[in-house]
Parts: structure tokens; C-alpha cells; sequence
């Protein structure tokens, strides 16, 4: 039996809500409600509306709904189109596996059609912690994030994929060997490129459906008797670790601190719709104009200081797609000292196809800083028109474990976005059901939250 997977799998199937510290809880339930407002906002956006005609021109059966619409599908396919819509709109949480909540959430909520009776809100909990834990633990065992994105994979897809199958297994109550199976089969279910990044194309809105759905349907091959291999993170030809991070793999980190460390706890709220990695600069522009008392029109230039993976993956000035302006640093610093936000509505296309716009993201400059690490936040100067010069790096930026949303920033966020799809009173009935999920004694009845009648 392999050393890594054998204890992996038992922290799957031994788990209960009773290991959970309280703190942990009120977390996870804060990252359900935030998922679940992202899903809904992204789930009327033209890729989600496009992916939902093709399921249900599939005729699939109606087992498990699809968030914000009238629609029910197969639970494979809810996992993949709810996910596919999480992540629309760059609003969903990252720091896990990256983006977990858009991947184990959809695929555990699509899980509850497979389980017979009730399920409760506390095993619900159970199922979205283990997932959070193991999708972080696989990325940590590929080197870390900026070791195994930087080599070209999306880890939301790469190690999303372990979340979301480890999260079912253990709604499913899957036993030890199904559960080493779940994550065998869910290894070659694996993939998800970082190419969408040269282009702005919109393969990144996939990934997280792709994950929740491979996940889930592991679990569900595993349930059925299908093996898979448990020497999936061995050093051995065709383990997962040795193909996709030949030369950064860490396979100890799989299971250090296990059950100790819990993975959700490093997690993010985002609170902006763009990339996490832009977040700390537009804090930071915030700050500077609220500090200075700044306006738009008094700002000359905008520079950056910033390392060179930040660089890569967020310097692009392309703005004719969602996707790509979503990816770009100019974009989000520009559109925060014109908006004062940097909210959903700042990418709407008539402002991101203005000319006020490209007139500002013109000022901003991007410079690699030598002395950054792959790990520091830039240094943003802004430059007023009588030659002031003002300087902040924001280390913690807004929605991290270190400094969170307020819980009355977290609800406004959720029901701004919610509400696009979904009446108020729904609205503020699904927030009433997780902000007391532990004492749900049944949380199928939530599904109905989520959908329109």
C-alpha cells in the first residue's frame, strides 16, 4: 500500500464533522455563501448559457439543477456547468487548489442527487473541508503554485480535479479502497492548460467545471467497483506527481500535518472581479487616492514594481475579451481610479471597450523590481500632475485569512451578485440556510434555493 495515498485516504473516509474546529466551520460556511453568489451571478453570462444548451440538448436526465435557472441535468453534468459558472466571473475564492469553492462546491452539490436520504448540513460541511484539504495538499505536493503554474499547468484543473473527487468520496461515506480508487481514476482525469492566457480565449472559465465534473464521476466510478491506481503519488512511472511536476514535486507535503493543518483556513474571499494577484495593487490604489485625496483626473501616472511571474501572467493590456481584461493589472489598477471599484460592473464591455479607459491604462507602467520574490506583492506609485509621487505595497491584501471581508462585506457581496438571478426573499432564504448550515438536519431542500422554479 503506498505511503502517501494510504493515509490521504483515510483522512477522506475518517473525517467527521466532530474533527472540525469551530473557527474552521464558520469559515467554511462563509466560502459556501460566497461560491454560491458567484455561481449564480456567472450563471446567466453567454459561456454558461452556451454550455447549458448543449447539456440539455444531451436530454440527460433531471436528477440535480443547475443554479440560477429552471434547468435539471444529469449530476455529472450539474457539476460541470455549475463550476464552469463559479468561475465566470473571477469572483469565486481562491488559495486552495486554486479556486476550490468553484470546484468541490458544484461537485458535492451535485453528489447529493446519488445519496439516499437525508443528508445533513454537517456532513455537507465535512464533504466541502475535505475537499478544500486535499485539492491544496496535491497543488503543495507539485511544488507550490507559482512552481507548477509556472510550468504551464492551471492547478484549479491540474489538482481541482483530487478536491472534488476526495470531497464526494466522503459525501458518498466511500470506504478506504473506493477512496484510494477515486483518486486514482481522478489522476487521469487531470489536465487544464495555462495557453488561454496568450489570447484572452475563454478555456479558463472551463477548468473549475471540468474538475468538479472528473471529480465527481471519479467517485462514482470508484462507488461502482471501477479500480484505480493507488501508487498515485509514488515515484513511479506514470504517478501523477512524477508526470506533472517532474522537477518541483513534493510528495511529503500530501500529508504533513494531516488533519492538523487545515487547508481551507489559508484560503481567499475576493473581493474584486479580476485575478487574486491584481488584488493587492488595486488595494493599494485605494488607499493611496483615499489617503491623498485623489481624483481620476489628478492622476499622471500609475507605476508598478512587480515580479516577473506577476508579470507574465497578469501584464497584458488586451481588453477585447472578459477573459483577458479580467487577467490584466493595467485594466483592474485603471478601471479602480476611474470606477472607485473594481467590482463585477467594472468589466462591463461599454466601459471596457472605452477610450476613457484605454486614455488611463495608458498611464500605468509595469517594471520588474530584481529584488521581488515570486511571493511579493508590487509596489504601486501613483504620480499626480503637480510631480507628488506616492508610494504603498499592500502585503495582505482584502479578502485573505489575514485580512478578511467583514461579514456584512461578504453578505453584500453575495447578494449583489445573487440577486441578478434570483428573486430577494430566495435570496435571503439560501443565506438564512448557510449561515446555519451545521444545523441543518436535511440540506436537499437547499437545491431548491438555488434554482428558479
Amino acid at each position: 500500500m503506498s505511503e502517501l495515498m494510504n493515509p490521504l485516504a483515510e483522512f477522506v473516509c475518517n473525517t467527521t464533522y466532530a474533527d472540525l474546529p469551530p473557527a474552521l466551520v464558520a469559515r467554511t460556511k462563509r466560502h459556501i455563501l460566497d461560491t454560491f453568489g458567484a455561481t449564480l451571478a456567472g450563471s446567466d453570462s453567454p459561456i454558461a448559457r452556451s454550455v447549458q444548451q448543449m447539456a440539455a440538448a444531451e436530454g440527460a436526465a433531471g436528477q440535480a439543477g443547475i443554479w440560477g435557472c429552471s434547468l435539471a441535468t444529469s449530476p455529472r453534468n450539474a457539476a460541470w456547468l455549475n463550476g464552469v459558472a463559479a468561475h465566470m466571473y473571477e469572483l469565486d475564492d481562491t488559495g486552495g487548489c486554486d479556486h476550490s469553492g468553484a470546484v468541490v462546491l458544484p461537485a458535492v452539490m451535485a453528489a447529493l442527487a446519488l445519496c439516499p436520504g437525508a443528508v445533513s448540513g454537517q456532513r455537507l460541511l465535512t464533504a466541502v473541508v475535505v475537499g478544500y484539504d486535499v485539492g491544496r495538499r496535491v497543488l503543495e505536493a507539485c511544488g507550490g503554485y507559482t512552481a507548477h503554474n509556472e510550468a504551464g499547468w492551471h492547478s484549479t484543473a491540474t489538482c481541482g480535479v483530487f478536491g472534488a473527487a476526495a470531497a464526494v468520496a466522503s459525501l458518498l461515506q466511500l470506504d478506504r479502497s473506493q477512496t484510494i480508487s477515486a483518486l486514482g481514476i481522478a489522476a487521469s482525469f487531470s489536465g487544464g492548460l495555462w495557453g488561454f492566457i496568450n489570447d484572452g480565449t475563454q478555456s479558463k472559465k472551463l477548468h473549475a467545471g471540468r474538475a468538479a465534473e472528473g471529480g465527481l464521476l471519479a467517485a462514482q466510478l470508484a462507488a461502482s467497483g471501477v479500480s484505480g491506481p493507488a501508487c498515485t503519488f509514488d515515484d513511479v512511472w506514470g504517478g501523477f506527481l512524477k508526470t506533472f511536476a517532474p522537477h518541483s514535486r513534493i510528495p511529503a507535503a500530501l500529508t504533513a500535518d494531516l488533519g492538523q493543518v487545515w487547508k481551507l483556513n489559508r484560503c481567499s474571499i475576493k473581493p474584486y472581479a479580476s485575478c487574486r494577484s491584481t488584488h493587492s495593487a488595486i488595494d493599494a490604489v485605494g488607499l493611496l487616492m483615499q489617503q491623498h485625496a485623489l481624483e481620476a483626473a489628478g492622476i499622471d501616472a500609475i507605476e508598478v514594481q512587480l515580479n516577473p511571474f506577476l508579470l507574465d501572467m497578469c501584464g497584458t493590456r488586451d481588453r477585447t475579451s472578459l477573459a483577458s481584461a479580467q487577467m490584466s493589472l493595467p485594466y483592474a489598477l485603471a478601471a479602480r481610479v476611474l470606477l472607485g471599484h473594481a467590482g463585477l460592473s467594472a468589466w462591463d464591455e461599454s466601459f471596457r471597450m472605452s477610450a476613457e479607459l484605454a486614455a488611463m491604462m495608458a498611464r500605468v507602467t509595469l517594471q520588474i523590481d530584481p529584488q521581488h520574490s515570486f511571493d511579493d506583492e508590487p509596489l504601486i506609485t501613483l504620480v499626480t500632475r503637480d510631480g507628488a509621487r506616492h508610494s504603498m505595497q499592500v502585503t495582505l491584501p482584502l479578502g485573505g485569512p489575514e485580512n478578511p471581508l467583514s461579514d456584512l462585506l461578504l453578505e453584500e457581496k453575495y447578494r449583489q451578485l445573487a440577486q441578478r438571478v434570483l428573486p430577494a426573499a430566495q435570496c435571503e432564504a439560501l443565506l438564512e440556510v448557510c449561515n446555519a448550515l451545521e444545523q441543518q438536519v436535511d440540506v436537499k431542500p437547499m437545491l431548491a434555493l438555488l434554482s428558479l422554479s
